[in-house]
Parts: structure tokens; sequence; C-alpha cells
């Protein structure tokens, strides 16, 4: 293989950058031409491609977003759109295909496997719903992230005496959630993986209320509901003064952190060895601290869960 192209799909997480940077690097030590795909599928449909070299992705690993744009495309889920993907690929004598995103970009790249074209999924989404890896790109960016928020609203939360109920993203996955609710110390986390009981949620107030608590912090996962509804039925349910914050989206900017930048750099530069060694339609990640990686099919059949001890242990902490 010769030639390869790297783009990036679906929604940006920090990190994204450090995971370009290590493809094109490691491409071009090896001799081979990195070419990028600008705004994801549908740049790779309209053509946007350019050779990439080293200077290209010079001053960007500290970066948050995407240096190469992204974008959705609904017109990559036909075949047609695939065929003409294929196309601008064979053009520029791209061979192989290195794909930095969440499932909706994995499957992209399956159906580009299926049509005989090698693809390789990397894990770049702050939702860590990903499958076969411990961690995902940006993760651990947007935890901290929104833990610098949680500080910052309990500080408020305290001097005014209120609830405060704070809603994070994740899509339809609860990790962001409950690690920055177990980091922060939040009196109660809601999960889409976990069912809650509005009356034990009520309990839980009433009972720090009674040992002379005046405040508390609850997280909503996004993929729960909204964070507005549950702060106006606390509020009406106990009178007790309640306050919401919608993340939103700063939690999906900033530079990424150390271990992010690291985790992108192992994660794209092995993507460019399974290439190199002919392997496509495969999804790299990292479990135990080690490089992994499985078929794309099998990641995309496997649903998202939850530690359901970390989960036990945010409640018993919270008393």
């Amino acid at each position: 293989m010769k030639k390869i192209g790297v783009l990036t799909s679906g929604g940006d997480s920090p990190g994204m950058n450090a995971a370009v940077r290590a493809v094109v690097r490691k491409a071009i030590y090896h001799d081979v031409e990195v070419f990028g795909i600008y705004h994801g599928y549908s740049g790779l449909i309209a053509g946007h491609i350019e050779k990439l070299e080293l200077g290209s992705v010079g001053d960007i690993i500290h970066r948050g977003g995407t240096k190469l744009y992204t974008a959705r495309c609904p017109e990559f889920k036909t075949v047609e759109g695939q065929l003409k993907g294929i196309e601008q690929l064979k053009k520029h004598g791209i061979e192989g295909l290195v794909v930095i995103g969440g499932d909706g970009s994995y499957m992209g790249a399956k159906k580009l496997t299926e049509h005989g074209f090698p693809c390789v999924g990397v894990p770049g989404t702050i939702d860590n719903d990903i499958p076969g890896t411990d961690f995902t790109i940006g993760f651990d960016t947007a935890l901290n992230t929104v833990i610098d928020a949680i500080d910052k609203i309990r500080d408020t939360a305290t001097s005014h005496e209120r609830t405060y109920v704070i809603e994070v993203m994740g899509r339809h996955a609860g990790d962001l959630a409950l690690w920055s609710g177990l980091a922060g110390g939040a009196e109660t986390i809601l999960i889409p993986e976990v069912d809650y009981d509005m009356e034990d949620i009520l309990a839980r107030l009433k009972h720090g209320t009674d040992r002379g608590k005046k405040h508390s912090i609850i997280i909503v996962a996004e993929g729960v509901g909204s964070g507005v509804d549950f702060g106006r039925r606390i509020e009406e349910a106990t009178n007790l003064e309640t306050r919401v914050s919608v993340l939103g989206h700063i939690q999906r900017g900033g530079s990424p952190t150390a271990f992010d930048r690291v985790l992108a750099s192992r994660l794209g530069a092995y993507a460019v060895e399974l290439l190199l060694e002919g392997k496509g339609g495969r999804a790299v990640g990292i479990q135990s601290n080690k490089l992994t990686n499985n078929d794309i099919l099998e990641i995309l059949d496997t649903p998202h869960t939850i530690d359901q001890n970390m989960y036990q242990l945010s409640k018993e902490l919270s008393i």
C-alpha cells in the first residue's frame, strides 16, 4: 500500500487532530503518501481531497476540533453515495482509509470495506460509547471540562444553598455523566443504562436536607431526558430552590488533555500499521492499556454497557 487517506466524521472531539497527525506522520515514516479528506464523507463524495505533508499537521496536536473539518452525510448511507466515494478514492490512487469518528462513521467504513475498499476505524467521540475500547478519543478532555463546570457550579450552589441540576452530553450513553458525577461528588446521577425512581431521588434529597445539607448536585445524562424538566419536577415536589445548567457543546471543545493526545497518537499510528499489513474492516481500541483491534461489524453489533460497579459506588458514596 503506497497511498492512504484519512478523514474525520460525525461530532468533533478533542484529540482528533492528534490522531490525524499520527496517521500522517506514521505513514510518511513508512514512505506512504497520505491524503486528507475534508468534511468527512460529504467531502469524500465531493472530492475535497489533498495530499498532506509533514508540515501539514504541524502545530495541531494541542488544538481541539479537527483540521480536516467534519460533517454529517445522509447521502453516504446509500450505495450510490458509497460508490461515488470509492470513485474519488481511486481517482487519487488511495488504497486504504483511516476513519476517525463514532459509530455512524464506523458504519461508513464498514460499507466501504464491504465494497472491497479497506478501512480502519479509530474511535473519536466524547461519548465513550464505542465497544472494543476502554476509552474513546475526546472522552477524557470532555470529562475534565464537565468536572471543572461542576466544581464552579458547586461554589454557587453552596453560597446560595440551592439544588443544581446539570445536564451533560453523551447521547445514548451515560459514561460522561457517571464519571463526572463520581469525580464531582454529585448526590444523584441519572444515566440511560439504569432506570431511575423519582421517589428515590426525592427521598435522597430529603435525607440530605434532614441531616443539614444546604445544597445538592444532580447530574442528568442527555439520554435520560431534559435537565430543565427534571429541575422543574424537583422544585415542584420539594420546594427546594433549584437551578439548571445545560453544559451543551462547551463539552466538545478545548485543548485535548495529555491522556487524549497520547491515546490519539497511539490509535492513529496503529490504524496505519493495520492498513500496511493489508487489514481492513477493523476498529482499533485500547483495553487494559494495550492496543487492540476488532472486526468493525462486531463492534457495530455490540451494545454499549456501563460499569455497574462504578454506578453502585457513586450511590454508596453520595449517601
